[in-house]
């Protein structure tokens, strides 16, 4: 623990969703939903508006269509939000050399190691001039927690949403978390929070009254031990600037189950592909494939092969998962497929043709020959895409287009051989609906555009910050919105 509340935690308020209503303006203000769309398709984040209604990320879209018929439900559109990603960690590490990313829209920042912030003052400034860097380069909003370790700056933050910066001064760490539930507490999922409640405790003072003992017998040495720690507090975790990946995987789920080996093998070959271009874009390689298939009764399994070297060669690893696949038995259908690869390096197997060749060599030996092909064993065919199916597929809802008389817009929807969209730009009006043919040769898709035209020009922070413009600061420990 710090004797100041220098670790920073900040989480970008409703991210994909708020980035969404920023670049649209007719959906300012509206119900927003971000995910798959399809039958099976989940809640990746919901805006504020909708989430009053009741729908919450990882809730099935169904589900959410219910509580919420009349919002706008959008495809995500990833290359956008790592734009706004990376606009944000820029910001991050010109305050300080230690920024730890948990993921596109949160980080942890070690205030201290940038010689910003030393007390509760400087702090919680630096803390209001980031938020207003934020909304002036990127058009959004962000949430800030400042506390003297990661678990208590992660907790300010959550209490600060949305928009809002909240400093837990040092000392006042145990008075803080006693009302509040075990869940609050990292690790403390479910299915811990469940039995930790039928001991008879529910609160943080209830872990820090029964001592480290209790804990230890309830739920383990190594979990019971850090459990007391937390709930009296104590987290000396420090920030660390790289967070080295362990793995890298793509995985799709379908909205009907595939039954044809061949278009499930397909599948495969083309998620190991992506998997590839993901890894080579991180500058890595990895040793180990790993296969993971989840079947039409929800049953998963996973299949790995290690290779002889670290590889970042499409063949080897698309010629791996093809082979794993074939241990595995697709009886009855599939409903996810992906492809991974562990055990990274930063360098790769140098005679990359020769292992492929190797692989290869081995499959043909492994080979037996088929026997012949019975009524029974012919495999079960898909259905043709429909008409529907294709152009919601061309044409995914929420994402840019360009028509060479109407210029910049975003599909609506789209069906009955037609695509209805609204062109409009961020920070413009609200645009008008037109709607085309689904063929219409004037209209193709775009690449998303900068939410803020021209933002502030910040290349020297944080020496010359403006002042913050987001309102008055409160005293210590509480709260400050704009």
């Amino acid at each position: 623990m710090r004797p100041a509340p220098t670790i920073l935690h900040l989480d970008m308020d409703a991210f994909y969703a708020s980035a969404e209503q920023a670049a649209k303006p007719s959906l300012r203000g509206k119900a927003v939903v971000v995910g798959g769309l399809g039958p099976r398709g989940v809640v990746a984040t919901a805006s504020y508006e909708a989430r009053v209604l009741g729908v919450h990320s990882a809730m099935p879209t169904a589900q959410a269509r219910r509580l919420a018929p009349n919002a706008a439900y959008l495809v995500p559109r990833f290359s956008l939000y790592r734009s706004v990603s990376e606009q944000v960690m820029e910001l991050l590490g010109r305050l300080s050399p230690l920024v730890e990313p948990l993921s596109l829209d949160e980080a942890f920042v070690d205030l201290e190691a940038g010689g910003v912030a030393d007390d509760m003052v400087s702090a919680r400034r630096t803390g209001e001039r980031l938020r207003t860097a934020i909304r002036e380069v990127t058009g959004l909003s962000g949430s800030v927690g400042l506390a003297g370790s990661k678990m208590l700056a992660k907790i300010a933050s959550e209490q600060a949403k949305p928009d809002g910066l909240v400093l837990i001064e040092p000392g006042t760490e145990r008075e803080l978390l006693a009302p509040m539930p075990v869940r609050t507490l990292p690790g403390v999922g479910p299915a811990t929070g469940d039995h930790l409640r039928r001991a008879g405790m529910t609160t943080v003072h209830d872990l820090a009254e029964a001592g480290e003992a209790e804990l230890v017998r309830l739920v383990g040495k190594a979990h019971g031990h850090g459990l007391y720690r937390m709930a009296l507090g104590l987290d000396d975790r420090p920030v660390v600037a790289e967070r080295d990946a362990k793995s890298v995987s793509v995985e799709d789920t379908f909205d009907v189950d595939l039954h044809d080996r061949v278009r499930v093998r397909a599948e495969v070959e083309r998620l190991a592909v992506r998997c590839v271009e993901r890894l080579r874009s991180a500058d890595r390689s990895g040793r180990t494939v790993v296969l993971k298939v989840r079947r039409y009764d929800f049953s998963t399994l996973t299949r790995s092969e290690t290779l002889r070297g670290p590889t970042d060669d499409p063949t080897v690893v698309r010629e791996a998962a093809a082979r794993l696949l074939e241990a595995v038995d697709t009886t009855g259908g599939v409903r996810l497929l992906g492809v991974g690869v562990t055990g990274l390096a930063d360098f790769t197997q140098e005679d990359l043709f020769a292992q492929a060749a190797d692989a290869r060599e081995l499959a043909a030996r492994a080979e037996v020959p088929e026997k012949p092909v019975t009524e029974d064993d012919k495999p079960v065919e898909e259905e043709p895409e429909s008409a529907e199916q294709l152009a919601a597929r061309r044409w995914p809802a929420g994402h840019d287009v360009r028509h060479t008389v109407h210029g910049h817009g975003w599909v609506q929807g789209s069906g009955v051989g037609r695509v209805t969209v609204r062109f409009e730009e961020p920070g413009g009006p609200v645009g008008r609906v037109v709607t085309f043919r689904v063929d219409d040769p004037e209209l193709s898709p775009a690449d998303p555009l900068p939410l803020v035209r021209d933002p502030v020009d910040y290349s020297s922070w944080p020496a010359s910050l403006p002042k913050s413009r987001s309102g008055p600061v409160s005293a210590a420990g509480g709260e400050s919105r704009p």
